[in-house]
């Protein structure tokens, strides 16, 4: 009898947890020897404080949630590591109905085009500005998001400063519907289901997607205890392998109805399934009858979905420079750079044959189209991974672009 796994996780109740939460519920995790405890937390905040503290070893997070552990942006940290990605895109940034009135005042369409969405908002927001109003406030999920940075940049590359134009404060997930249904927030950026849950209930109106602003872009991740990791490295492969089932299945469209209803039970969602398929299905209805079909809108496998790109933490990196989280030295680069495992990622897959990318890093946003790339196992197609406004970050080009968006943003 080999021994088994004890892991205990933490998760947020987004759909981007399914991966996780399918692993524990349809056996995927029991098959590879692993007893794995799921607790559901209220915020990211929970999240990251416990597994400080090692309640848990591992968590569902935000992208460069543990980008911020390791570079002591965080009051409680343990040094974590990234080594399995949970998914590409899923947020979208919902307005409510006033605001919304006002950018198609200004020409917004319900395209979810993020250059004109945010030339109508930015128009909207001079035009309540010089009417001696008060800024807009946007609310995101955490200051070291995924949200937080694509909202930045989107509003930047747009001509709004997101530091002086608008207020952006922090608001959990599950909270975020009601804090616009009652006018506390005038909009937020968060992961579904919490952006169709506004469009059903009438009060808000989907008015770009992340997988617009920058195409087959990061989200969630596995953020693990590093000592623990170091100490557990059987377990964490195991884990790696369950995760890398889990992520298959929930991708294959036969099992989407399944999937919800794992997800639409009180201890994950607790949201019925018609409000899930959204993220499921990629159509989305924006609010006052508009509907959209967005292509790769969530991804939970294809595309090298769960590889942990380094480019990817390094572009969340160059966004915390930009926007003054953290200082651009040597040593916090370096930092940023070993936080994403592509190694432990391969060292657990590579058993199993899968596709494996042939680098750790890739330039972003070259990919106009997908793209079949070089991979050991079987082939693997990457991309279109473009930004909205044709930006290109090469991970080799880093202070570059650092110092270009730091002269795009004096002239702003």
């Amino acid at each position: 009898m080999s021994m088994r796994h004890q892991i205990t996780a933490g998760f947020m109740p987004l759909f981007d947890s399914a991966v996780l939460v399918a692993a524990s519920e349809l056996g995927f995790t029991a098959r590879e020897g692993i007893d794995l405890t799921l607790h559901r937390e209220t915020s990211w905040a929970n999240i990251r404080d416990r597994i400080a503290i090692g309640h848990f070893d591992l968590a569902h997070m935000l992208g460069p949630m543990p980008l911020a552990c390791n570079l002591g942006l965080t009051p409680l940290a343990s040094e974590t590591i990234v080594p399995f990605s949970l998914g590409l895109g899923g947020n979208c940034v919902t307005i409510s109905n006033a605001v919304w009135a006002g950018m198609a005042a200004h020409g917004a369409e319900a395209d979810l085009d993020p250059a004109r969405a945010g030339a109508a908002l930015g128009a909207f927001i001079r035009e309540r500005a010089v009417a001696g109003r008060e800024p807009l406030r946007f609310a995101v999920v955490h200051p070291h998001s995924g949200h937080n940075y694509e909202l930045r940049y989107w509003l930047a590359a747009c001509g709004v400063d997101p530091d002086r134009e608008i207020e952006i404060v922090i608001v959990p997930p599950p909270f975020m519907a009601d804090a616009l249904a009652t006018g506390r927030i005038d909009g937020y950026c968060v992961g579904e289901p919490w952006n169709s849950a506004a469009v059903a209930a009438g009060t808000g109106h989907i008015v770009t997607v992340k997988a617009q602003i920058w195409r087959n872009s990061p989200e969630k991740v596995i953020g693990v205890r590093k000592v623990w990791a170091d100490e557990n490295p059987e377990a964490l492969a195991a884990l790696l392998r369950a995760l890398h089932h889990s992520a298959r299945w929930c991708q294959d469209p036969v099992n989407h109805g399944e999937l919800a209803n794992v997800m639409a039970q009180p201890g994950f969602l607790g949201l019925p399934p018609a409000v899930q398929m959204p993220i499921l299905t990629g159509h989305l209805q924006l609010g006052g009858g508009a509907e959209r079909d967005i292509d790769d809108f969530f991804l939970p496998f294809d595309k090298a979905a769960n590889f942990p790109w380094k480019s990817h933490a390094l572009w969340f990196y160059t966004q915390m420079v930009r926007w003054g989280h953290v200082a651009h030295t040597p040593e916090n680069l370096a930092i940023a750079r070993d936080c994403y495992r592509p190694d432990l990622y391969r060292s657990a897959l590579k058993p199993l044959g899968v596709a494996l990318p042939g680098a750790n890093a890739k330039v972003e946003g070259a990919l106009k189209v997908a793209t079949a790339v070089g991979a050991t196992g079987a082939g693997l197609v990457l991309g279109p991974d473009g930004f909205f406004d044709g930006q290109i970050f090469d991970p080799d080009e880093i202070d570059a672009y650092i110092a270009h968006q730091k002269s795009a943003r004096a002239e702003a």
